[in-house]
């Protein structure tokens, strides 16, 4: 089913998984990203990913252009909807894969705390069902919970 809008929520987490998994579907969702010129927060944090995917995929000379076009982008999207853990989400799952000595990963134990809280909140968290799977099990295998908060929320 392909859904009409291709800057829906729903249609960008498709993408991004496919981004994530191959070149391919990197090179796709950037070239699609790149044409996004509004300023909804979650499709510009989409975008910013989107470069971090970019970067990825680049050519050292050019890794750490599209690195430093993902922070910024990130960081409009956080200032203009700072709860969104959509977007809180997205920044963290980029910068906690980033080299340290970039300097780029400033945001990690923030955004994991804020993930945690938010999550340990679910249903009345604001975050759909498949928002909620996605960053939970993200946060779980990824190390970034662990402990009882872990089996917290592992069983929600």
């Amino acid at each position: 089913m392909s859904d009409a809008n291709p800057y829906s929520v729903a249609n960008l987490r498709r993408q991004y998984q496919q981004a994530a998994a191959s070149k391919e579907g990197g090179e796709k969702f950037h070239q699609l990203m790149a044409a996004y010129t509004q300023h909804d927060a979650v499709v510009l944090a989409y975008k910013a990913a989107a470069e971090a995917i970019r970067a990825r995929d680049a050519s050292m000379f050019n890794k750490l252009t599209y690195v430093q076009q993902a922070a910024k982008l990130f960081d409009e999207a956080v200032r203009r909807d700072d709860d969104n853990a959509e977007i809180r989400f997205l920044r963290l799952s980029v910068e906690s894969n980033l080299p340290a000595f970039l300097g780029l990963s400033q945001h990690v134990d923030d955004d994991r705390q804020f993930l945690v809280r938010t999550l340990l909140q679910h249903p009345e968290s604001g975050m759909d069902n498949e928002s909620f799977a996605l960053v939970r099990d993200f946060m779980v295998e990824r190390g970034h919970v662990s402990g009882p908060d872990a089996q917290r929320l592992t069983s929600l």
